[in-house]
C-alpha cells in the first residue's frame, strides 16, 4: 500500500490524510480468476447429473443447451424428479434441430389432467443453427461419436442441459481408469497419516 510523506504543512497534511482516507476505502474490484466460474456455478441449480456417463465414456467436447418443455415438466424438475442415465440426443438428417431422448422427468402430482405430460417423450433441445451444424459436420467426419447429456440444471431461471460430446470406452480404458482412481485414494491416505 503507498504510504504518502507526511510534512509539517497543514493544508499538505489534511490532503495527503483523505488521500490515504479514500484508499482504505476503496474496495479491491479485481476478481480473481476462479472467482467467474464460482459465480456461473452459483448460478447453477442442478437437477440431475450424469455420473455414470464419465465412467463409460471419454468425454471430447461439452456444449450448453436449453430445452423446450411443458409447465408440469418445469415444475416436476424444479422438485428434482428427473433420470438421466439413459438420455442421448442425436440430431435428424434432414432437419436442423436436436432431439432429447429417454431423459425420464416423473409426472407432476398436482398437475391437472390436461397438462399432464408423458415422462420419456421427446425434447427439443434449443441450440444455434452453427452449433448444430458443427456438432454435424464433427459427428460424420469422425465414427463412434455420440451426444450425451451430462448434466441437468438452471441457469438464471431456464432449464438446461450439459451435452458432451463423447466417445466409448473400451473395457481396458475403465479398468485403468479404475487403477488410477485407486492409487490415487491409497496416495491420499497415507498422506492423510
Amino acid at each position: 500500500m503507498f504510504v504518502p510523506e507526511i510534512s509539517n504543512n497543514p493544508l499538505a497534511l489534511k490532503s495527503q490524510a483523505a488521500i490515504t482516507v479514500a484508499m482504505a476505502k476503496k474496495p479491491n474490484t479485481k476478481a480473481s480468476p476462479g472467482a467467474k466460474q464460482t459465480a456461473q456455478e452459483a448460478a447453477r441449480e442442478i437437477v440431475a447429473s450424469n455420473r455414470r456417463a464419465f465412467h463409460e465414456y471419454l468425454v471430447i467436447d461439452r456444449f450448453e443447451a436449453g430445452m423446450k418443455l411443458k409447465g408440469s415438466e418445469v415444475k416436476s424438475l424444479r422438485a428434482k424428479h428427473c433420470t438421466i442415465s439413459d438420455a442421448y440426443a442425436y440430431i435428424p438428417k434432414d432437419e436442423n434441430c436436436l432431439w432429447l431422448v429417454n431423459l425420464q422427468i416423473q409426472e407432476y402430482a398436482q398437475a391437472s389432467g390436461f397438462e399432464v405430460h408423458d415422462p420419456k417423450r421427446k425434447r427439443l433441445l434449443l441450440m444455434h443453427k452453427r452449433e448444430i451444424e458443427k456438432l454435424r459436420d464433427v459427428m460424420g467426419r469422425e465414427q463412434g461419436l455420440t451426444l450425451i447429456p451430462l448434466a441437468v440444471y438452471f441457469s438464471h431461471g431456464f432449464a438446461k442441459v450439459e451435452l458432451g460430446l463423447c466417445r466409448g470406452k473400451k473395457q481396458h480404458d475403465k479398468r485403468h481408469a479404475i487403477k488410477e482412481r485407486d492409487a490415487k485414494r491409497q496416495i491420499a491416505r497415507r498422506v492423510k497419516r
